[in-house]
């Protein structure tokens, strides 16, 4: 696990409402919304809470990050709502000290999410992609990604199963217990509690690495063996 870098990201919209939006990203959104639809009489404006999940309408708050050294889980957490601020600084973290090839990333659905998220909101703010998630040109087994959802499913590509789902039949304490990722916009946007975000960003890493620990038959790491940094 000394070679595994765990993470996890939590997004908000680009803005806080659909209003705030300039007329062309309105006109886009007004084409995504329509394939989000539950019913006919949702409007674009009301979706919108929802943007946050998509790079090209959202951006990264937080990102939360562990590694084990000396048996112990270092949670380092970058967060702020200048998102290249953030981005910059959690490349530099890779570049620097996780560019060796041993080297790993490992993620909650993080192959359909918190990877390519990544790539793409550095891209928009201009940060060089670090080596170790540049997944350009290469093969699939030639990533440096591990995801303890396609873990989970072992060649069964039909269900999402949840992190809250899997923590609670592993016997992991819920990440959930304060929050979850449906209430992201209103804590950022309304709250303004980014420390809030970042506590649950935290959570739901280190259960992450509590996952993947079970996965090896491996007991947990007591609070003893977990740090903030």
């Amino acid at each position: 696990m000394e070679h595994i870098l765990f993470l996890d990201i939590e997004t908000a919209s680009i803005e806080e409402s659909y209003s705030q939006l300039d007329v062309r990203m309105q006109q886009l959104w007004d084409k995504k919304a329509e394939k989000l639809k539950h019913t006919e009489d949702q409007t674009p404006s009301q979706l919108y809470k929802n943007a946050g999940i998509y790079a090209e309408f959202g951006k990264i708050i937080c990102i939360s990050a562990a590694y084990m050294k000396n048996n112990k889980l270092r949670i380092k957490s970058f967060y702020d709502t200048e998102e290249k601020t953030l981005l910059q600084n959690f490349a530099d973290l890779l570049q620097t000290y996780f560019s060796k090839k041993n080297n790993q990333l490992c993620a909650h659905n993080g192959k359909e999410f918190d990877f390519p998220y990544l790539c793409r909101r550095m891209l928009i703010n201009g940060i060089r992609i670090p080596d170790i998630l540049n997944v350009a040109g290469r093969r699939p087994w030639e990533t440096k990604f591990l995801d303890t959802m396609e873990m989970w499913k072992f060649g069964d590509y039909k269900n999402y199963t949840s992190l809250d789902l899997l923590s609670a039949v592993f016997g992991i304490s819920s990440p959930k217990e304060d929050i979850d990722g449906s209430m992201i916009h209103e804590i950022y946007w309304q709250l303004k509690d980014l420390q809030r975000i970042k506590n649950y960003c935290e959570r739901d890493v280190l259960t992450v690495a509590q996952l993947f620990l079970r996965y090896q038959g491996k007991e947990l790491l007591t609070d003893e063996q977990i740090v903030f940094l």
